[in-house]
């Protein structure tokens, strides 16, 4: 089991997560969708989180000559209109949790390009912060795109006990 921490003031930001192989496909089933507020079921299921190793999130630039954009399957972000052709730069190995999973961090001021008619789009950068006011995590819930949390690799650390012997 492992539990994530802030990295500038050492908070408990989860309680004990279990470590699945791979991110999950997102579901875009429409039946699947929660019928109040019509976002997708979230990613990963409470509980659990895994590890993305592909550079997630902003900042996001143009591609490089002759790259074509990845298309990231049921897991893409909408885009704003102005960075349809644009891929993330942002960082690898980022943890991908259940939001429900991490109630001590709060969603920050909204900032309308980066934001669906449900929710954040997740392209806007980090929007999730702990109660020392550190940003550590980008919040993906708007009922366009998958419902994830991705916690900053350098903002937030995992610990995991040694098992016993």
């Amino acid at each position: 089991m492992t539990v994530f921490y802030c990295a500038k003031c050492g908070a408990q930001l989860s309680q004990d997560l279990q470590k699945l192989p791979d991110v999950p496909d997102a579901s875009v089933c429409d039946r699947d969708r929660d019928r109040k507020t019509w976002l997708a079921p979230s990613t990963v299921p409470r509980g659990h989180y895994a590890i993305d190793p592909e550079p997630w999130g902003a900042p996001f630039v143009a591609p490089d000559l002759g790259e074509r954009p990845k298309p990231s399957g049921n897991r893409a972000l909408p885009m704003p209109p102005d960075m349809t052709d644009t891929v993330s730069a942002g960082p690898r190995n980022s943890a991908v949790v259940h939001p429900d999973d991490m109630s001590t961090v709060q969603l920050t001021g909204a900032s309308s390009v980066h934001w669906g008619c449900c929710g954040p789009l997740g392209t806007g950068g980090r929007n999730m912060a702990c109660a020392c006011g550190t940003l550590l995590a980008t919040l993906v819930a708007d009922c366009m795109g998958p419902h994830e949390l991705h916690l900053d690799p350098i903002r937030v650390y995992a610990y995991t006990p040694d098992p016993p012997m």
